[in-house]
């Protein structure tokens, strides 16, 4: 029986079903992509084994990072973490909602503090504007420029993804996610798994925008039906809709549970040049 014309030679590039379209890459685009690699220590970093000394110099930028961090954030008061998408606009109904969660977590004497970009996080630190409070922006340095946006009192650079999130963590007693990406997903993934397995001390979580989230909410439903989480691990999470509901969770979870309003402030010290960070008067 003769072969099918088929199998008789091999497919010319990219035309089997299973295989993309060859493109044709040019030096200069060869050359881009290296500088942008070369701009990323995050890429050296995770990139397996390098030499003795590049491990050193890129474990020393790591320590850098949060030695800046650490100054920057170390007096900016107790913090709610707002997490969500860069690519909502102010017309947008979540930008609006977390523009009023930002005045509202503000009037509650927080800090507000966010990744420092556009979107969600500046709506955040435009609601804390709006009600003159204290707002900061934890951003990230990346190759195509993630500017912060105009709404900050004080914000500080990271170079490495993990060193912002955990700054992030560190400085709050609390978290709001509002719908985003796969950085959201990774944030609000990284409170819980710290929170679940005692990492962090339990603080509130709140998950708003309730059209964005059902099939999360499912999904996590799944997860306890199947056995890989426990009941007492949804009871993290705080859905709603409402900024009334969420202040009345922040205010049981956060501020009656820690004490806030006793909490002590670190001492400050001029020969170091540390300056507190003052809400608007």
């Amino acid at each position: 029986m003769p072969a099918s014309p088929l199998l008789d030679r091999e497919p010319e590039p990219g035309t089997a079903m299973t295989s993309a379209p060859v493109v044709q890459v040019s030096p200069e685009e060869v050359r881009a992509d290296e500088h942008f690699c070369s701009l990323l220590d995050d890429r050296a970093l995770l990139s397996g084994p390098n030499r003795r000394l590049r491990d050193l110099q890129l474990l020393y930028s790591v320590a850098k990072d949060f030695m800046r961090g650490f100054r920057a954030l170390h007096f900016v008061g107790p913090c709610v973490t707002v997490f969500g998408s860069a690519r909502f606009d102010e017309k947008h109904r979540y930008y609006q909602l977390a523009r009023d969660m930002g005045a509202a977590i503000a009037r509650m004497g927080f800090t507000v503090m966010t990744g420092g970009g556009p979107g969600i996080m500046e709506a955040a630190n435009r609601g804390a504007k709006d009600a003159r409070g204290r707002s900061i922006g934890c951003n990230i340095r990346l190759p195509f420029e993630q500017s912060h946006n105009p709404y900050l009192d004080r914000w500080v650079t990271m170079d490495h993804f993990f060193v912002r999130k955990t700054l992030l963590i560190k400085y709050s007693y609390g978290f709001v996610i509002m719908p985003g990406g796969f950085g959201t997903m990774d944030e609000m993934f990284e409170a819980l798994t710290l929170i679940q397995t005692r990492k962090v001390k339990s603080f509130p979580i709140v998950i708003m925008g309730s059209e964005f989230w059902p099939q999360m909410r499912e999904f996590m439903e799944h997860m306890l039906k199947g056995a890989t989480i426990s009941p007492e691990d949804l009871d993290l999470i705080k859905w709603t809709d409402s900024v009334e509901e969420a202040c009345a969770h922040l205010q049981e979870k956060a501020v009656k549970q820690f004490g806030l309003r006793r909490q002590r402030m670190p001492q400050r010290s001029a020969w170091l040049g540390e300056k507190a960070l003052e809400a608007a008067q």
